[in-house]
């Protein structure tokens, strides 16, 4: 028999596969997030992780060699999922006021945390210091934050938003409440968690400081 293109019953049976390999793979990695964020990076064993997602240890094997393979590509994922959440600042005649803009992105990244703790715990309690690489990960992350809020700083003065200030400093700055709040949120019952406000106060906080003048 001749060769020739891929029938497309082998076609379709191709692409069901890759989506059900693609499906195991994030399986494995929510259980492994619930895992590590019930447990801590260091008490969990793959064990457990094969328990949690109901597969056979050689499964586990097909998708990942190690522990910290695992927890290296779901911190990465993380911090992605982070990441698209944090927009740029638009100044173009008839783009939103700033100060909405910012807010609506303070407000995205402190619902993410709200939503999913075990992603706040894994970037706030677990991942700091781990290894060489995850710090650098977490440093590249932080970096981008810096930079962006550095940005919108320099784009508020622009328009007169923003005093002269020392936009770099000041974006570590405000990096660090946010981080702060973030851990608030962690430790904040459900039914107790107001992001509107969370995000009303520390914008305004930066933005205005505590001056009554």
């Amino acid at each position: 028999m001749s060769g020739g293109a891929a029938s497309p019953s082998t076609d379709g049976r191709t692409e069901r596969a890759k989506r059900k390999r693609e499906l195991r793979r994030r399986a494995i990695l929510g259980a492994a997030l619930r895992v590590f964020s019930d447990k801590g990076y260091h008490r969990t064993r793959i064990a457990d992780i094969i328990e949690e997602a109901s597969i056979a240890r050689g499964t586990f094997y097909l998708y990942f060699d190690s522990k910290n393979a695992i927890f290296h590509e779901l911190l990465e994922l993380v911090l992605e999922g982070i990441d698209e959440s944090v927009q740029g600042v638009d100044t173009e005649p008839g783009a939103k006021p700033v100060r909405d803009q910012l807010l609506a992105t303070v407000h995205r990244v402190f619902a993410a945390f709200a939503a999913d703790r075990a992603l706040a715990k894994l970037i706030l309690r677990e991942a700091v210091g781990l290894d060489e690489e995850v710090d650098k990960m977490l440093e590249r992350f932080y970096g981008r934050l810096h930079r962006w809020l550095s940005t919108s700083l320099a784009n508020g003065q622009k328009i007169g938003l923003i005093r002269d200030i020392d936009t770099d400093l000041t974006s570590w700055l405000i990096l660090g409440s946010v981080k702060q709040f973030a851990a608030l949120v962690l430790n904040t019952p459900d039914e107790e968690i107001d992001i509107d406000r969370l995000a009303e106060v520390i914008l305004d906080f930066n933005l205005q400081g505590v001056r009554a003048f």
